[in-house]
């Protein structure tokens, strides 16, 4: 599940919706396993707007349903692997989400939305990526006779450390961690469910923790937010 790095760096930064809007053929409701070229659509247009679907397949993949959750969580839609006529109409309208931050703090940036459990990735103050994230499970946890709080910290980070592969630690394994917080990392895992379930990182899809790398660098600011649910 590897994102092309035309998602990421061969675009236009400003996520823009090209297409027409909602045509009088009804489009039918696509769900995981589905292939076809309406399913390329989407993933075409997914892209267009800044999120992370990975490459053009024509088949609704995991990373796929993974950037369908993200755009609805964008629009304040149940998140669902369902692409159904609200997820659809999300997409004609091509809304750029709201940033959690004075543009002016950091044009280059990481939003963390602990709310919507979403990550936007800003360059010059435009968006260039928002994608489905878990966060801390906000519980206590003993794993490997390791015991604390599982909670992702608000506050203001920047990106210390960057490690390539696959990382084992004490609490599990990381694919391409990017450190922020002492032992707190955005990185890419198997499992990023759609509710809180980590010990306090933010899961990535790992076709978006493989090519993070081409927007977020070393020292880049990362601002971890848990705005009220409207």
């Amino acid at each position: 599940m590897l994102l092309a790095s035309t998602t990421l760096t061969g675009l236009p930064l400003l996520a823009v919706a090209t297409e027409a809007a909602a045509t009088s053929r009804p489009r039918p409701t696509l769900f995981q396993g589905d292939c076809g070229r309406i399913v390329a659509d989407l993933q075409r247009r997914l892209i267009r707007l800044r999120y992370a679907p990975g490459y053009v397949t024509g088949c609704m993949n995991p990373s796929t349903i993974m950037a369908v959750w993200a755009l609805q969580k964008a629009n304040r839609l149940r998140p669902t692997a369902a692409v159904g006529p609200k997820t659809w109409r999300a997409l004609d309208r091509g809304r750029v989400p709201r940033p959690l931050v004075r543009t002016a703090a950091a044009p280059k940036r990481v939003e963390i939305n602990l709310t919507r459990q979403l990550m936007h990735v800003y360059r010059r103050n435009r968006l260039a990526l928002t994608t489905h994230i878990s966060t801390g499970a906000q519980r206590r946890y003993c794993h490997n006779g390791r015991c604390g709080y599982a909670i992702t910290p608000v506050g203001d980070y920047r990106v210390y450390r960057q490690n390539n592969g696959w990382q084992t630690g004490p609490l599990g394994s990381m694919y391409k961690p990017m450190y922020f917080r002492g032992g707190i990392a955005m990185h890419g895992s198997t499992s990023v469910p759609l509710y809180p379930a980590s010990h306090g990182c933010v899961r990535l899809p790992l076709n978006v923790a493989h090519n993070l790398h081409h927007l977020v660098h070393k020292g880049q600011p990362v601002y971890v937010r848990r705005p009220p649910r409207r």
